[in-house]
């Protein structure tokens, strides 16, 4: 008792904050301080604590808003950084940044045709010549993504792709994310390649001459065979004078020889170290594919294409676009629409072999 009444004494002495009456004091002044502030600004903070309430959305639409813009002025400075300190990876990092929200882009747009095709029913065939385009090339673009998608997914294996990324961009990235120079150079690479094929065909393409029947189509094959090795580019009807040969053997798509279709597909792109049955299926789908493309051209007309639709369609059969002027570009399309819409669908092999026939000897390509 006598401990306790010390202590209360010592606190009655000090002021300690323990004592009841202290709690009543402070709210108190509190209560004070509040009507001192005033009533009309307690009933302003009143009214936008109640406004921040009620209306969530806006205040998250201006948070992100606030988040977007200050990203931005990061990223800013961030490329401006780069662009100061580290040129050449700067370069780099755009046109892969550039390259991505292009391939999302192409993506998204394939999603789209995709998606209209199921809906009504629309066969590939069937579609608008951009859309068949645009589908082909994202196609063929995903399938090259994937062996960096495959060899990705151990532990750390993607700081080897972005090294494997740098050190062979053509072979491992699309052209996407290919610089303006580099397109240039990796076409005409892969257009060298496809015509160390090209005098392979063409002494294939002598070698069966015995083995034709008419004598008049082994006249005119002779001929052909004859004016591309002296370097003359071939008439339209004198290539349609061989359509028959190509129909059935030894020339027809499925009587074509192994050897014979593994020069035929380093011509077209494709690889050749397949079994002969996997070779002629890859042939076939993709004469198929530009043979329903050429359909598609021809009713949307050649003039309809910009200049970059022209040069790509022209390089996919065959020809290196890439050196050559636009109108002269124009005009080898439009020789290969006349062939290719007389042919019907058991001539393809013909329209396979255009590739070379129509392309080796052609103005402007012959460096």
């Amino acid at each position: 008792m006598a401990l306790s009444r010390v202590c209360w004494a010592r606190a009655a002495l000090w002021g300690s904050a323990v004592t009841p009456g202290s709690f009543v004091t402070r709210r108190l002044q509190l209560g004070r301080s509040v009507l001192a502030w005033g009533a009309p600004r307690l009933f302003d903070l009143l009214y936008r604590s109640s406004k921040l309430h009620l209306s969530p959305k806006a205040d998250v639409k201006s948070l992100i808003s606030y988040v977007v813009t200050t990203t931005k002025v990061i990223n800013g400075k961030y490329h401006r950084f780069l662009g100061r300190h580290f040129p050449r990876f700067y370069v780099l990092y755009t046109i892969f940044m550039k390259g991505l929200q292009m391939f999302w882009a192409d993506a998204k747009k394939a999603r789209r045709i995709k998606t209209n095709m199921w809906k009504h029913n629309i066969k590939f065939h069937q579609l608008s010549y951009r859309e068949m385009e645009h589908l082909r090339q994202f196609r063929q673009d995903v399938t090259k993504c994937l062996f960096l998608g495959i060899i990705s997914i151990p532990p750390f294996a993607n700081y080897l792709v972005f090294l494997l990324m740098y050190l062979f961009p053509r072979q491992l990235l699309i052209q996407h994310f290919w610089t303006p120079k580099q397109q240039i150079d990796f076409l005409d690479i892969y257009h060298a390649l496809r015509k160390q094929s090209h005098s392979e065909i063409i002494s294939y393409l002598e070698r069966v001459i015995p083995l034709i029947s008419d004598a008049g189509l082994q006249w005119h094959l002779s001929e052909m065979c004859t004016k591309i090795q002296r370097g003359i580019h071939p008439a339209i009807h004198d290539i349609l004078a061989l359509r028959k040969c190509f129909c059935n053997h030894p020339l027809g798509m499925n009587q074509l020889q192994a050897l014979h279709m593994k020069a035929l597909s380093r011509a077209m792109l494709l690889t050749p170290y397949l079994p002969p049955p996997l070779l002629r299926h890859r042939l076939k789908a993709r004469t198929t594919v530009i043979y329903q493309l050429d359909r598609a051209l021809a009713k949307l007309g050649v003039a309809q294409l910009t200049a970059q639709e022209v040069k790509s369609a022209c390089y996919l059969r065959g020809l290196n676009s890439t050196h050559i002027a636009e109108d002269r570009c124009r005009t080898w399309l439009g020789e290969w629409l006349q062939i290719s819409c007389t042919l019907k669908e058991a001539e393809l092999s013909l329209l396979l072999h255009n590739v070379v026939l129509l392309s080796t000897n052609y103005l402007g390509t012959r460096r």
